[in-house]
Order: structure tokens, then sequence, then C-alpha cells
């Protein structure tokens, strides 16, 4: 008999059609694991050289994450959750900074953002920073009070800036050359400049005391590394260092936002994409080991030695394994390539940052794929192996019925725990509901693998009764199913996978969307909305409510505040929040948020209104102080003086604007919205772009296409995957059936009836992953929707129509084309 090695050889070599199938699926694993660690690697790695600060070896600014800590003991671990605003610092730590033996100079940066009189944004800055910039006057000189340097202009022009502290008018005391902004602003695109007086700009920035940064210069002969280490220890834990690239996170923080998202992606979702491939590449080995039982049952009987029989098999995997992972990385690296373009081009990433395609994600997919088809084919293999050679024949003529009592007892615990975890996200809200939604989906897909066989019989038990009333072909189809358990098992469960999955990651956007639009358009009462893409101007609100027939008119400025004990477990969340200019009276004119309880009457300086989950979340009811930290990391504690029902469509939090100025970069109104008659659009739309409450709703949802996109990236990603894995293993299921196929058509059988038959199969099997899989979805999509929109899940039917469709094609087609292959 040949070596376990040659046996191996000689079966690839021989019949190459029966490990098809394992390549193709570990290929497709490959592919999703070398993507999605590509993404993380990049997240991981991801840096930008610095422009704006290049000459600036030092920079100090401050911690840009508010940081906390989970577990105790042993179990501790550090975790951040990074501030919605910049934090700035204080001016005091502009002299600390300098006190550092080696720094020459210690210079505050400012950023102050302007609107020219085209209402143009334009981020201006201290002129003390031409100290690290380089950046010299072309002409005039530099900016006394009440004057400015500007690329546009001539010296001695006066113009109007829109500021944080409103309109102001400055000479233009210089100008500097175009093609020098890039270089000082940091921003490649720039084609405008301003530069303030260093007094004027911290007076108009609206964070009196603060500065964003501090550029730290050396003297002659001290190197970066100790100039870093002297400011730290001059500044203690009052402020970050950075050297470096490390720079560019403080020039713009959609660096750090880009890493995140990447982190969140590859780590994330990369996560449970790495765990279905490497599940469902495992299943399909294990299927393709299944398929072959009697050529290791003859084995068996001729002498091979139960250890033999695992060496081929593994033998086997190493033969096959290697060359599809690295063959699996190519398309990897392409779908890696594209989902990064598209997440550039959407402004989720900056520009400067490449994708890094480093070996080590491409190493670490060759090695899954290796290990998952080693671990797969040692677990089917274990069977095979032991039995008697008696029992091994006997087994491969008739399939084994009774199912392993480990397989089912972790199967029934794997349905217990998903009932279990159903319940617990049936009896939370908020972000509890849906993080104990996601263990139903993962622990419910577990039962189905282990249980297959047993769901597989009950599914065969069930639906082939009407199968028996289609004749021949029908009773045939419903013979076979009932007899071949796990067969029908190994196609049903990568069908229930792609249905599941889909379904829970695209109609959980359509229930949000759908929510968030009808509360948008109840909660607008307003009947013209005023906005502006580059922001309104600062005195927009006084300027509308003086227009005629204007009756009302309530300025908005979105942005988020952090609940520290709003998330699972105490832990931090994000909420959305809106700053109201004008009265509460007024705003509830214009804006109707469902209130619960208090009223919006009471809303002034130091109170806040909220969304009622968020309250139970945050364990707070009227009357409380509501622990919070504004956008830039300032503690505050408002008092609660209203709860709403509408929070997901308009605001979480609500809070006066008068609490939030000095706390944003931009603190200008992003929506007005007004009571007026349509004589007043008019003069409103020198404001912006005028629409009513149902066109402002529509615009709204745009903001929202980003999150739908990745969705439905991500089901694209996981569905796609398992409808290939689900063609794949039904494509495998039919070639092994040729000599049934031959045998039936010996005895008299008509090519047409088996075709008839396999179709009816296909059908049977169709219908059984698509029910199951949708049963799961739902199971995991009302406990998950409930608790973030508190209402039930919303399913399009034409939507729905094409999942389904789509899966019921595949089935067909990935059996009648085998089959009409195999009856040639």
């Amino acid at each position: 008999m040949h070596a376990p090695n040659r046996l191996a050889r000689a079966a690839l070599r021989f019949k190459p059609s029966a490990f098809a199938g394992t390549f193709v699926a570990l290929l497709m694993a490959a592919m999703i694991v070398s993507a999605c660690g590509l993404l993380l690697a990049t997240g991981l790695t991801a840096s930008v050289p610095p422009q704006r600060y290049a000459a600036a070896p030092v920079v100090v600014a401050a911690d840009q994450n508010l940081r906390y800590t989970i577990g105790t003991g042993e179990d501790r671990d550090e975790e951040r959750l990074a501030l919605p605003d910049r934090a700035r610092l204080d001016d005091s730590l502009v002299a600390k900074a300098a006190s550092a033996p080696g720094a020459a100079a210690a210079i505050a940066d400012l950023a102050v953002p302007v609107r020219t009189g085209k209402n143009v944004p334009v981020t201006a800055y201290t002129w003390a920073s031409t100290a690290f910039t380089g950046t010299k006057p072309a002409s005039g000189a530099a900016p006394r009070p009440g004057e400015v340097v500007t690329t546009a202009g001539t010296v001695g022009e006066r113009i109007t800036l829109d500021t944080p502290a409103g309109p102001r008018e400055f000479k233009v005391s210089g100008t500097i050359a175009t093609t020098a902004t890039s270089s000082a602003t940091g921003d490649a695109t720039a084609a405008t400049g301003i530069w303030l007086n260093d007094a004027d700009a911290r007076a108009l920035s609206g964070h009196p005391g603060k500065v964003d940064a501090i550029a730290v210069l050396p003297k002659p002969g001290t190197s970066t590394d100790a100039l870093a280490a002297q400011v730290k220890r001059a500044l203690g834990d009052r402020a970050q260092v950075h050297t470096g690239d490390d720079r560019s996170t403080v020039e713009d923080r959609g660096l750090a936002q880009a890493k995140e998202v990447l982190i969140g992606l590859g780590g994330s979702f990369g996560g449970v994409a790495t765990m279905v491939a490497v599940f469902t590449a495992a299943g399909t080995v294990a299927l393709s080991v299944g398929q072959r039982r009697r050529e290791y049952a003859l084995l068996r009987a001729i002498g091979a030695t139960p250890r033999q029989i695992r060496r081929t098999i593994a033998t086997e995997a190493l033969l096959v394994a290697p060359l599809a992972g690295a063959l699996g990385c190519l398309p990897g690296v392409a779908l890696a390539t594209w989902w990064f373009g598209q997440l550039r081009d959407k402004g989720a990433i900056p520009d400067s940052v490449d994708l890094a395609i480093t070996p080590l994600p491409l190493f670490v997919a060759v090695g899954a794929t290796v290990v998952t088809a080693l671990c797969a084919g040692a677990a089917a293999a274990r069977r095979p192996a032991k039995i008697k050679p008696g029992q091994a024949l006997a087994e491969s003529a008739a399939e084994r019925l009774r199912p392993g009592w480990i397989r089912t007892t972790l199967g029934v615990g794997a349905v217990v725990g998903g009932c279990s975890f159903a319940g617990l996200a049936a009896s939370e809200t908020g972000e509890d509901a849906a993080n104990a939604a996601l263990g139903v989906v993962m622990l419910f897909m577990m039962a189905v693998a282990l249980l297959g066989p047993l769901i597989a019989r009950g599914c065969a038990a069930v639906l082939g009764l009407p199968l028996r009333a289609a004749g021949a072909a029908g009773s045939l189809a419903a013979a076979n199913t009932r007899t071949n358990a796990r067969r029908l098992a190994s196609a049903i469960t990568p069908i229930v996978l792609a249905m599941a999955f889909s379904s829970v990651l695209v109609f959980l956007h359509t229930s949000e969307d759908r929510a968030i639009e009808d509360q948008q358009r109840a909660g607008i009462t307003a009947n013209q909305v005023v906005t502006d893409p580059a922001g309104l101007p600062s005195d927009a609100v006084a300027r509308a409510g003086a227009m005629p027939g204007v009756a009302t008119a309530v300025g908005l400025t979105r942005t988020s505040v952090l609940i520290p004990n709003g998330g699972t477990g105490y832990t931090p969340s994000e909420a959305s929040a809106q700053g109201v200019t004008g009265s509460g009276a007024d705003l509830a004119k214009v804006q109707d948020l469902g209130l619960r309880t208090g009223s919006l009457t009471a809303l002034a300086p130091g109170t806040a209104a909220l969304d009622a989950s968020l309250a139970e979340a945050a364990h707070v009811r009227l009357g409380d102080r509501l622990p919070l930290l504004l956008p830039d990391g300032t503690k505050a504690s408002p008092k609660v003086v209203a709860t709403y029902d509408r929070g997901l469509g308009l605001a979480q939090l609500t809070l006066p604007q008068a609490d939030l100025t000095a706390h944003l970069t931009h603190p200008g109104p992003t929506t007005l919205l007004t009571r007026a008659t349509p004589a007043a659009a008019a003069p409103l739309a020198t404001l912006g772009k005028v629409t009513d409450a149902a066109g402002h709703a529509a615009a709204q949802s745009t903001d929202r296409e980003v999150n739908a996109w990745a969705n439905t990236v991500m089901a694209a990603v996981l569905g796609g995957f398992a409808a290939v894995a689900a063609v794949n293993t039904l494509v495998m299921t039919v070639f092994d059936r040729r000599r049934e196929l031959g045998t039936l058509r010996l005895i008299g059988t008509t090519r047409r009836q088996v075709l008839k038959m396999i179709r009816w199969e296909a059908l049977l099997v169709v219908a059984a992953g698509i029910v199951i899989g949708s049963a799961i979805a739902l199971a995991t999509l009302v406990p998950m929707v409930n608790g973030l929109t508190g209402r039930a899940p919303y399913i399009p039917p034409l939507l729905y129509g094409s999942f389904a469709g789509g899966i019921l094609v595949l089935g067909l087609a990935a059996t009648a084309l085998p089959a009409r292959a195999a009856l040639k």
C-alpha cells in the first residue's frame, strides 16, 4: 500500500474534481481574511507626513480621546472614545513648554474658522504661526490689531470676515503669495489664506484662554527626542507631545477618524467575516472528506491504520490549502483596494492616506486557510479513522442516522443560548438591545451548523409531504432528502448563512432609516427651513427674525456629546446633540420633539432636554443632573428639564447654544427653522437654501448614504461569500451523486424525471434555507430594532423578494447545470 503522502497525491492527481469544491471554499476564505486584514493593518499603521508642522519637530496638543477602564483585576483594560470636537490646551501651558531647557521658542497655534464676504469658509491662523511655517509677506507688513494678511486682496483694502464672535471688518496690512498657502495651512487644496493678529485671533476664536496646539522649536544642538522628553517633564500629564508623522494627527483629526473607520471595518466586521469564512470553508472541507468515506472504508478494509487515514487527509489539506490561500490573496488585495477607494471617494478617508499592502495580513490569510483545512479535515477524519473496517464499509453504503452526542449537545446549547440572548435583547433598549441581538444571530447560526442533520431531517419530513403529490419525481426527491439528511444539511447551512446575515445587515438599515425619516417628518413643524453646505452666517437667527413675514426663527447647531454612563455596562457612549439659538418656547413652535415629560419652556443655560431612551440608558429622570462631556471634552452636568421620543430622527440631546459655543470649532448654526409667510422665502434665500420640512427631511437622508453603503457592502461581502459557498456545496453534492443518478437511469428512470427530481430537491433545500435564515434574521432584528427605534423592523417586500429570488435562482442553477453534465 502507498504511503499516506503518496495516496494523497494520487487522489489529487486522478480525482481533482473531488477537491475542486474545497479549493474554491478555501480560496474565498483567504480572500475575505486578506481583504479585512489589509484594511485593519492600514488602520493600525496609517500615517501621513506633517505639512503645517513640518518645521516644528515637537508639537503639543490635548488628548483627543476620552479614556476609560473596563473590567477589574487582571481583566482590566483601557479603552478610548474619540471626542466629537477638538480638545484644546490652556493658554498657560505655552509658557511651561517654553521653559523646557532645550526649547528656543514655544508658539501658540490657533485656528479660527471665518467666512469671507462671499460666504466662502476659510481657516484663519495667528500671525505667530509663521515662525514655524516659514510664511513671509510678499508685500506690506505683519498684521496689527484690526488688520489681516491675506492671499486674496491688496494692501490697504478693507474686508469683512464673519467670525465666531460675529462679523468684523479688517484692513489688509500685507499679502502672501498663493503658492505659500498650502504649506502654511497644511491644506494642499487651499486657495485662500488669512492670518490674524494674535490678540484678535484669541478674542474672536470663541475659545477664551485656549489654544489649539503649541509648536516647540529647539535650540541649536538639541535633538527632537531630547526636546520631546524635556517638554513632557515640563507639562506632565496635562498634554500630549507629538513628534514625527504623529504630528499630522494634530493638523487634521480626519486621520484619526479614518483609522477608527478602518480598524472598525477590518477588526470588528473583519472578525465576524473571518469567522463566517473559516466556518463555511471548514464545512466544505468536512463535506469533501465525508463524500469519500467509501474510499477510506476500502483503505481500512485492506489494512490501512487510523493513523495513516489521518495522515492522508492531513496531506491532502496541505497540498490544496496553501495554493488556495495564496491565490485567494490576489482577489483579496483587489477587494481591499476597491473598498478602500470607495471609502476615500465618500470622504471617510483623507486623500493623503494610502492602503498599506503589507505581507503580514497575506501570510495570516494563507495560514488561516491551512489551519482551517487541517482542523476541519482532522475533525471529519475522526470517525472514518477510528471505526472498524466492516462498519466503515456499511456506513459508506448508507448514511448514519444517529448524530454524534457531542455535536447534538453543543447544538442544543447554542439554541438555548440564542433563545436566552433573544429574551435579553427583548428586555433591553438602545445599544444594550443591539449588542445582545448580535449574539442571537451568531448562536443560532452555530446551532444550524451543529444540528444540521436533525434540522434537515425535520425539513424533509415537513416539506416532503407536498412533494409526494408531485408525482414520481417528487416522491423520489422526498425520499432522498429524508434518507440523506447530512448531505441536505451541508447544502442548507450556507443558504441560511447568506439569508440571515444579508437580511440583518440590510434590513437593520432600512428599519433605522424608516424610523429616522418618520421622526424627521413628524418632528419638523417649521414651514421654511434654511440650510447652507458652507454653514449659515453667525448672525443668521437675528437677521431672519428681523425679516418681514418671519414669526419665529430658531437656529440649530448639530454636534455630539459623550455620556459617560450612557453605554452598555455604564461605559461611555456618543449621543447626537443640537444647540438651540432661541428660546425653548420658540423651539416648540418649529420642532415637535414628542415631549414625554417636562417642558421646553424651562430650557435655559445649565439645562437640557434629552431623548427618553437616552435618559433610561444614563439612569436619569426629570430634575436630575446629567453628567456629560461637551464636544471638546469639557465636563458638564445640565439639569434635565424635559424628555422626548424623537431623538433618533432629530437629536438625542437638546441644549442651549450658549452652553456649546465655547466648545465647538464651528459654533455657528447649521440649520435655521422658521415659521414664516410664503413671501419671506425670498429674503430668507439670502442666508442659504430654503426648503420646506419635507424637502429638508429628504435632504437629511443623503447624510446617511455612507452608512447605507457600508451596510450594503458588508451584506454583499458576507452574503456573496455565503452564496458562492452554497453554490459550491450544491455542485459538490450533485457531482458526488453521479453513480446514483446513473443507477436511476439504468432502472428505467427517464432523464427528464431525474432532472425533475433534482429540481424538486433543490427547491426543498432552498426553501428550507430561506425559511430558517429568515427566522434567524427576524429573531435578531425584532429585539435589535425595537431597542434602537422602539418599533418593529421595516422589511421592504421587494427587497426581501429579491434576496429570496436570487437565492432560489442560484440554487436551481447550481443543481440543474451539474446534473445535466452528470447525465451526459
